[in-house]
């Protein structure tokens, strides 16, 4: 039996948002500035590089959904060539460098920015790599595990989530230096990993993402698609106060 990469996602404006600034990458295949509230899920086998990667635009700045667009589409271009760490570092260098060009001629984007965040799935490895708070989490029989690193300040006591980035893809008027988190992790069939937008995680605290994951994936092995939608309606139950975009992604046989 030959192994392969199962990927249910999905991407919505939330309740509160006027339209998504979100955009998807699922191997070639990219979901930008749209709505699905059914997940998608696409298998593709393991071998060549896929990527799965989650851009979240900068709300309160112009052209969010045009600098997370640009970023998903690139990172599914490149897909191919993304085999390993350094690559994926070269390319995300060269996203920051494409969101700034594309603003420049456009007094319309000035600092338009992007979070993002995903995986590089190879044969043996995944390479996990983000820049902003967009987040990555190894799904395991103990829980969630967060692969990602949030670029933000630390929290005050009290306080869960915050809105501030202090590293984005653009985001500002000059171009700045990004340095992104990048680490390489083994790989075996039965992997599960969650890679997604700050409007799941700020709304739905982690030990309730974690139980939903184990109940889905409990009532129904291969319930990925169960899954991502129990994702997503506990995001719309807790008001839904940003754009939701997710993906899970399973190593089959």
């Amino acid at each position: 039996m030959a192994p392969y990469i199962a990927v249910s996602a999905l991407s919505h404006e939330g309740l509160v948002r006027e339209h998504n600034e979100d955009s998807l990458a699922v191997g070639p295949w990219t979901l930008c500035a749209t709505v699905t509230t059914n997940p998608q899920t696409l298998l593709f086998p393991l071998g060549p590089p896929c990527v799965v990667a989650v851009a979240d635009g900068l709300g309160g700045h112009p052209g969010g959904e045009v600098a997370s667009a640009l970023v998903a589409r690139r990172l599914a271009a490149a897909g191919a060539a993304l085999d390993g760490e350094e690559a994926v570092r070269e390319e995300l260098q060269e996203c920051n460098r494409a969101v700034y060009a594309a603003a420049a001629d456009r007094p319309e984007l000035a600092a338009m920015g992007t979070t993002v965040a995903g995986l590089v799935v190879l044969p043996e490895q995944a390479v996990a790599f983000n820049v902003g708070d967009s987040r990555i989490y190894r799904i395991t029989g103990e829980g969630l595990h967060r692969v990602s690193v949030d670029d933000s300040p630390p929290l005050p006591p009290g306080r869960r989530t915050t809105s501030v980035v202090t590293q984005t893809l653009g985001g500002s008027l000059g171009l700045t230096y990004v340095e992104p988190h990048v680490r390489a992790a083994p790989l075996a069939v039965g992997d599960r990993y969650l890679v997604c937008s700050d409007g799941l995680t700020d709304p739905v605290p982690e030990e309730d993402l974690a139980e939903l994951l184990a109940r889905s994936y409990r009532e129904e092995e291969r319930a990925d698609g169960r899954a991502a939608f129990e994702l997503w309606k506990a995001a719309i139950e807790e008001g839904g106060p940003d754009n939701i975009t997710l993906a899970l992604v399973r190593i089959g046989e």
